[in-house]
C-alpha cells in the first residue's frame, strides 16, 4: 500500500477561488508531499470541471459527486431541495469509473439556514438519495454534519452506511464515539487549531478513525485568507501535539485510513 506523503480527504478544488491558479496550487500540494488530493463538489454545475481536471491530474486529484444540504443562489443561501439534486442523478451513473466517493452530501441544522421542519426533511430525503447512489455504486461517503452531529450518525447507522467520512465533525464526543463504533472516519481541517472544543473531541477518537483534510479554500489558519491544501500539515501537527505522538506518526496513521477508506484511491496509487 502507497503510504509515501498526506492525502487531503476533502477539499473544493471547483470553488471559485481557485479558477485563476488551479495548476500552480496543485503543483504547490505536489511539491509539500500530498500524494493525492480528494475534491468534493457542492452542486451539479461543478461536475464537468472536476472530471477535467482530475483527466489533467490522473492519479493524483480523486473526484467525488454529490449535492451539499445547503445550497447559493442569486439571492442567498437555501437548504438543498429535490429539485437540486435531479440534474445530477444521471451525472452519477455516467462518470461513476472516475468517482472514488459521494459527497460532500449530509445535514446542516443550522437554525437560520433550514428554519423549518419540512426543509429538514427535505434534506434528509437528499440525502437518503445519494446514499442509496453510494451503496449502488460501492462508494464511500464524504459527509457534511454541521449543527446536526448525532442526527448524521444516527441516520447513516440506520441507513446502513459502512464507509464514512465525516468532516470538519464539530459535534459532542459522545456522538463521535457512535461512529467510531460503526467504523466511521473523522477528518479535522487547519481551523481547528483555533477551536478548543476540538482538542477534547480529537483526544478521544482513536487514531485509527482520524484522516486529514483542509476543507480548503475554507477553514484554513486564518479566516482571512484563502486556504490551500499544502497547508495539509497544520491539522497534522495540532493532532500529533494533541495524542503526544510525531506528526510522521500521524501522517502515517492518516495516510492508511484514507487509503483504507478510499479504496479506489489505494488502487490508483499502486498502479
Amino acid at each position: 500500500m502507497a503510504a509515501g506523503g498526506f492525502v487531503d480527504c476533502h477539499c473544493h478544488m471547483t470553488a471559485e477561488e481557485f479558477i485563476q491558479d488551479t495548476e500552480e496550487i496543485l503543483e504547490r500540494s505536489r511539491k509539500e508531499g500530498i500524494q493525492a488530493l480528494v475534491s468534493v463538489t457542492e452542486s451539479t454545475g461543478e461536475f464537468e470541471r472536476l472530471i477535467q481536471l482530475s483527466e489533467s491530474y490522473p492519479n493524483y486529484l480523486m473526484p467525488c459527486f454529490g449535492i451539499h444540504p445547503i445550497q447559493k443562489k442569486s439571492d442567498g443561501y437555501h437548504s438543498v431541495t429535490i429539485k437540486d439534486l435531479e440534474p445530477a442523478l444521471s451525472q452519477f451513473d455516467k462518470y461513476k469509473d472516475h468517482l472514488v466517493a459521494i459527497g460532500e452530501i449530509g445535514l446542516d441544522f443550522t437554525p437560520w439556514l433550514t428554519p423549518s421542519p419540512k426543509d429538514r426533511e427535505e434534506q434528509l430525503k437528499v440525502f437518503q438519495l445519494q446514499l442509496d447512489i453510494a451503496k449502488r455504486l460501492d462508494l464511500p461517503v464524504n459527509v457534511h454534519s454541521r449543527s446536526a452531529g448525532r442526527q448524521t450518525i444516527a441516520f447513516l447507522k440506520e441507513q446502513g452506511v459502512e464507509k464514512v467520512l465525516l468532516h470538519n465533525f464539530a459535534g459532542r464526543p459522545s456522538a463521535a464515539l457512535e461512529g467510531v463504533k460503526a467504523g466511521y472516519f473523522f477528518s479535522f481541517p487547519p481551523a481547528v487549531t483555533k477551536n478548543n472544543q476540538r482538542e477534547k473531541l480529537i483526544r478521544q477518537i482513536p487514531l485509527e478513525n482520524i484522516c486529514l483534510e483542509t476543507d480548503s479554500p475554507a477553514l484554513g489558519p486564518d479566516k482571512e485568507e484563502r486556504n490551500v491544501p499544502s497547508n495539509i500539515h497544520i491539522p497534522c501537527e495540532y493532532i500529533a501535539g494533541v495524542k503526544g505522538l510525531s506528526p510522521e506518526a500521524v501522517r502515517q496513521a492518516t495516510t492508511h485510513n484514507a487509503l483504507r477508506l478510499f479504496a479506489k484511491i489505494r488502487h490508483k496509487l499502486n498502479r
